[in-house]
């Protein structure tokens, strides 16, 4: 900014032409900080920059302080005071220089030019040049993203062209199971762990065996597994199809993932689904798996899980993911056994129920009722987002 003028009382003259000229006082008692602060938030206002009251305060109150003799310092006072959106400064530095150096003080009223609205789809690529021509009017486009709809949209509403987008986007999802501690140790050097003396040692045979400079172990870690237990019954099928692919990209994009089908039998699916075409790994899946939209004995499935899988470690230590609507032709008693039995060895218990989202959903379906005591969480899992809610827990 310019040095400042001797005299402090500035004339406003009037304009060279006429083009709707402000017009302001006359002249500013430059012994007065405030009538000037006063004057200069009214320029402001009169071309249309909103100044609230509370930062016209801090204003006259910075140049109660700085004072009058330094015209940078009265400049940023009121650019830091007065300016809160950056497209502003353009306007506060036309009305300080106009202000302070004498000149008049124009206001632009020419008509906004037209602005044309434009909405695409998020995957089309919008050509302005089509159609009518908009000569030089700013053009503002609007994108319709469908990745947004299907996120909160129930799979069960969904047609074939939004269960593929939803397989693409399942695709891009990252499972990670955290981390749990393991039995082997690893070199730190930091104090406070385990002392290494082994390695200590050797260190000290290069000091003369002084043991100058110690090593010291920290207990290591591991990814934690994951186990999926998916229901394939009559009642889960339209959200059985939909929830395999996200089953299937945890598979493919990570190790230590166990999945296993839950109808009237058990059936591990983890091999099939390994694969990275996601085609082949549902067909293959389809294949195996005998019971698919069929019955429902989860109570048994679980029994066989915990002799067969669970208890010889798979589940030991894990977290298992259960994906079912809890419905259970067994008896409620053997639900509860058995999901005692899988709290007591796995880390916890995850059970996704895609029917929680439904208004007035209570879980009085037997089965759920009696697996409810043993979960650790109990989510939704009748959308995307509720996938990706579960994407996060799985991290922690």
């Amino acid at each position: 900014m310019p040095g400042c003028p001797s005299c402090w009382l500035v004339p406003w003259p009037e304009p060279a032409e006429p083009a709707d000229p402000v017009s302001p006082p006359t002249t500013v008692d430059a012994t007065r900080p405030e009538a000037i602060a006063a004057a200069f938030v009214a320029a402001l206002r009169q071309v249309g920059m909103g100044v609230p009251v509370g930062s016209a305060v801090a204003y006259f109150e910075a140049l109660g302080v700085l004072g009058l003799v330094d015209r940078d310092q009265v400049y940023w006072a009121g650019r830091a005071t007065l300016v809160p959106d950056r497209e502003d400064v353009a306007i506060y530095d036309h009305v300080f220089r106009a202000f302070w150096d004498g000149h008049a003080l124009i206001i632009d009223d020419r008509p906004p030019e037209d602005e044309t609205v434009m909405v695409a789809v998020d995957d089309d690529d919008p050509d302005p040049g089509d159609g009518e021509a908009h000569d030089d009017a700013e053009i503002i486009t609007l994108r319709y993203s469908a990745t947004e709809v299907l996120g909160s949209k129930d799979f069960a509403a969904y047609d074939a062209a939004e269960l593929a987008e939803a397989h693409r986007l399942m695709a891009q999802m990252v499972v990670v199971g955290g981390r749990r501690s393991s039995r082997r140790r690893i070199a730190t050097h930091r104090d406070g762990g385990r002392p290494d003396l082994r390695r200590t040692v050797r260190r000290a045979m290069r000091t003369g065996g002084e043991p100058i400079e110690r090593r010291f172990t920290r207990t290591g870690d591991r990814p934690r597994r994951v186990v999926f237990l998916l229901d394939v019954s009559g009642s889960m099928e339209v959200y059985a199809r939909a929830l395999i692919r996200f089953v299937q990209a945890a598979v493919s994009g990570r190790r230590r993932v166990e999945v296993f089908t839950l109808g009237t039998r058990l059936t591990r699916v983890t091999r099939e689904l390994s694969t990275r075409d996601p085609d082949r790994a549902l067909a293959a899946t389809t294949a195996a798996v005998e019971d698919w939209s069929g019955g429902t004995r989860l109570g048994e499935s679980l029994a066989r899980f915990n002799d067969q899988w669970g208890q010889r470690g798979t589940a030991r230590g894990a977290t298992v993911v259960i994906l079912s609507d809890g419905w259970d032709r067994g008896t409620p008693e053997v639900m509860d056994e058995q999901m005692a039995r899988l709290a007591r060895v796995a880390h916890r218990v995850v059970w996704v129920n895609p029917l929680k989202a439904s208004p007035g959903y209570q879980p009085l379906a037997q089965g759920m009722a009696a697996a409810l005591p043993h979960v650790d969480q109990f989510i939704e899992g009748h959308c995307l987002d509720s996938l990706h809610i579960l994407v996060d827990l799985l991290a922690e």
